[in-house]
């Protein structure tokens, strides 16, 4: 099962990484001002990532392939890694579907 953890950035920002079940770091949030807001975002993940349509696929202009997640209003609440292949992120979109909806939330902010 996947986590979602919580930590505060040196800016003073909270930021919420989602970890598959195998500690791998699969999505990672924007910074958050305060912490009611980054709980928000993590809530926004569990509900859309279900949603196919909410992932946006892009190629970076080193071949490398990376998505974002996106809420109904179009704003975008977790950014994957980069991966050497097409095949890599689409995996990376599945185990964000398998472990987002039920993932555990841990603050160590």
């Amino acid at each position: 099962m996947g986590i979602f953890e919580i930590t505060k950035r040196t800016n003073g920002e909270f930021q919420f990484n989602l970890k598959a079940g195998n500690g791998q770091v699969i999505l990672t949030s924007e910074g958050y001002k305060a912490k009611p807001s980054c709980l928000n975002g993590i809530e926004s993940v569990m509900k859309n990532s279900q949603e196919e349509t909410r992932y946006d696929v892009k190629v970076a202009k080193n071949g490398k392939h990376h998505f974002n997640l996106k809420s109904t209003n179009g704003q975008i609440v977790g950014s994957s890694q980069m991966y050497a292949s097409e095949d890599g992120c689409n995996n990376g979109i599945e185990s964000v579907k398998k472990n987002a909806p039920e993932a555990e939330v841990i603050d160590n902010s």
